[in-house]
């Protein structure tokens, strides 16, 4: 392998591990949502909070302990969390609520994820110490 292809192969290596993970991430997502009942949007919700946890694992676990590579931290973070969250289907469910049950679910999402994000910050802090 020549010197060029292994420096293109190095740079396509971390948008592979994106779409690896964006890929297992957005279809958790649908197993996720179809499991759970409808008349809510109970699966988005569930996963924005999972979501918000294990992004606030990562993120604070960079930070405080620095175990995992960079390369975990780009298929878990960048690629599965991203696509397992979801803003923009948040965003289409909200709009068709009725306005109370759409109140209801921003902060239901708001106010979990941030909770959630503050758990996974302890945990990590709780393993290092």
């Amino acid at each position: 392998m020549s010197v060029q292809q292994s420096h293109a192969l190095k740079r396509l290596e971390p948008v592979l591990l994106i779409a690896v993970g964006g890929f297992v991430g957005a279809v958790l997502r649908s197993v996720v949502s179809d499991a759970l009942p409808s008349v809510f949007p109970w699966g988005t919700l569930a996963v924005n909070v999972a979501g918000s946890f294990a992004l606030g694992v990562v993120l604070y676990e960079a930070r405080l302990a620095d175990m995992l590579a960079p390369e975990t931290r780009l298929v878990v973070g960048t690629g599965f969390l991203s696509s397992f969250t979801t803003y923009s289907t948040f965003a289409v469910q909200t709009a068709s609520l009725s306005p109370m049950f759409a109140v209801l679910n921003v902060g239901a999402n708001y106010v979990f994820g941030f909770l959630a994000v503050i758990l996974g910050r302890r945990v990590v802090g709780g393993v290092v110490s």
